[in-house]
């Protein structure tokens, strides 16, 4: 034990000596004015006390707990890298799980094309994901009108009326239904770029709507009608998001310049054509994989509620120990192509170079406080989500075994390493939950686990929050 950690054990003893000999018992819970005295006794005698007050009253925490060895240490090249194109941009929103979506496929595009970069158009597949979540949670609250408003999902759907936030299943259900057309042709506007104004909007007339529907139901009027009401309240949010993203081209016509300066002819393209030409890819030969240890592993999961299409199943995911994760990501990464990952992208995060690396902020020797948590306990004590996608571009592998990861951003070329970050593979292992692979790169054994019946899950299950 650290000297300065025996320390203050020594004192939590005196002080809980003092108060269970105190004249009202520690039991009632209460602070007593023992307990603060010895608190105050424990700051003075502790000889580091000014210097460390006048450290922290002035400078981030942050900034004071760096570990300068791992900062040194840092390497910043990679043994396999991918081509990708420019860096880019979600901006004030919470699409990161669409950016990252696109962003494993546009390298397929830039180099069928020989182009020197590519971006899909975001704001056209957001669009259609505002609409059809409008219509997940209206649909919601005709499912559930014999319920109070106080049961726990209405609670949730009420909640979580119109959540920027997504998951790979949301992306290929898109493509398959709407298409793609590129940014060129429906570039992003202030509000798919900025959602806040607009998502404030949007959510409080759909609560309004809500409030309509459970009182026509009291009213005794039928399902039908009720309906009927409903797609009525759609055409209005339609109306609203084509106020602020400008409506979704039914063709477009599109050309390009490549890399050797030559001009392609001009075409005209539906968005499904569009996907089905340039890009081509069977999205529905690539899986989830997760690591949950909050859960069993060796199970099929589906969350409810995690989906945009009304009519399409919740996402839905093989639960798998966190080296069969990897060793399937690093598989496809070896192969040349990208790989979509969820993780939790604020934990041991040192922004500036851009490395997230396990004990990077070394909070335990000026703080004299543990902080350490297992990734099972990060879950279930609500520490821990899985609250970014990103896409794995790179890896630097050593004797076989990778040592860190290159991995694609979508917060502009002015965060990390001009819009990269390298994720040691400590990292890795506590912070990444899962992953998009192709089903040749599983084993038997997890290829069995999707023909499973899946385990429903409910939508405020503690992992499962929709990645931002």
């Amino acid at each position: 034990m650290r000297p300065r950690r025996l320390a203050v054990y020594l004192v939590v003893i005196a002080i809980t000596t003092l108060c269970l000999g105190a004249e009202e018992p520690a039991s009632e819970g209460r602070i007593s004015e023992d307990m603060i005295a010895a608190f105050r006794a424990m700051v003075e005698k502790d000889p580091r006390t000014p210097a460390l007050v006048n450290a922290l009253t002035r400078n981030s925490v942050k900034d004071l707990v760096v570990d300068n060895k791992k900062l040194r240490s840092h390497d910043s090249n990679y043994s396999n890298l991918l081509k990708t194109g420019d860096v880019t941009n979600q901006r004030g929103s919470g699409r990161c799980w669409l950016f990252a979506g696109f962003n494993i496929l546009r390298p397929r595009v830039i180099k069928k094309y020989n182009l020197a970069s590519f971006e899909f158009s975001e704001n056209h597949a957001f669009f259609w994901d505002k609409l059809e979540k409008a219509n997940l949670f209206l649909e919601g609250i005709l499912r559930t009108l014999d319920r109070p408003l106080d049961d726990r999902l209405v609670t949730w759907l009420l909640q979580n009326a119109l959540p920027d936030g997504g998951q790979w299943n949301m992306v290929v259900d898109l493509i398959a239904k709407y298409g793609v057309v590129p940014v060129s042709v429906m570039p992003d506007t202030k509000h798919s770029s900025g959602t806040g104004e607009l998502n404030r909007l949007i959510e409080l007339k759909l609560r309004r709507d809500a409030a309509e529907i459970r009182r026509l139901k009291v009213e005794g009027k039928g399902i039908e009608e009720l309906r009927g009401r409903k797609v009525a309240m759609l055409a209005e949010v339609y109306r609203l998001l084509a106020y602020h993203f400008g409506e979704p081209p039914t063709s477009f016509q599109w050309r390009f310049k490549d890399k050797d300066d030559k001009l392609s002819e001009l075409k005209t393209y539906t968005p499904r054509s569009f996907y089905a030409e340039v890009v081509g890819l069977d999205l529905s030969e690539y899986v989830l994989l997760y690591d949950c240890p909050a859960q069993p592993y060796g199970k099929l999961y589906r969350v409810d509620y995690d989906r945009d299409l009304q009519d399409r199943p919740s996402m839905t995911f093989a639960n798998v120990p966190i080296d069969v994760l990897k060793n399937a990501a690093l598989a496809q990464l070896l192969e040349g192509e990208p790989v979509w990952f969820g993780c939790d992208v604020g934990q041991e995060h040192l922004g500036d170079p851009g490395i997230l690396e396990t004990n990077i902020f070394d909070y335990e020797s000026l703080l004299g406080v543990d902080l350490k948590l297992t990734k099972k306990e990060r879950i279930l004590y609500r520490d821990s989500i899985p609250s970014h996608a990103m896409v794995l571009q790179g890896v630097d592998v050593r004797d076989g075994k990778p040592v860190k990861w290159r991995v694609e951003n979508s917060w502009g070329p002015d965060r990390g390493d001009k819009g990269y970050l390298a994720m040691y593979d400590g990292w890795f292992d506590e912070y990444v939950y899962s992953a998009i692979v192709h089903r040749k790169h599983l084993s038997e054994e997890v290829r069995r686990i999707f023909a499973e019946e899946p385990v429903t899950l409910p939508p405020w299950d503690p992992m499962y929050d929709r990645l931002r």
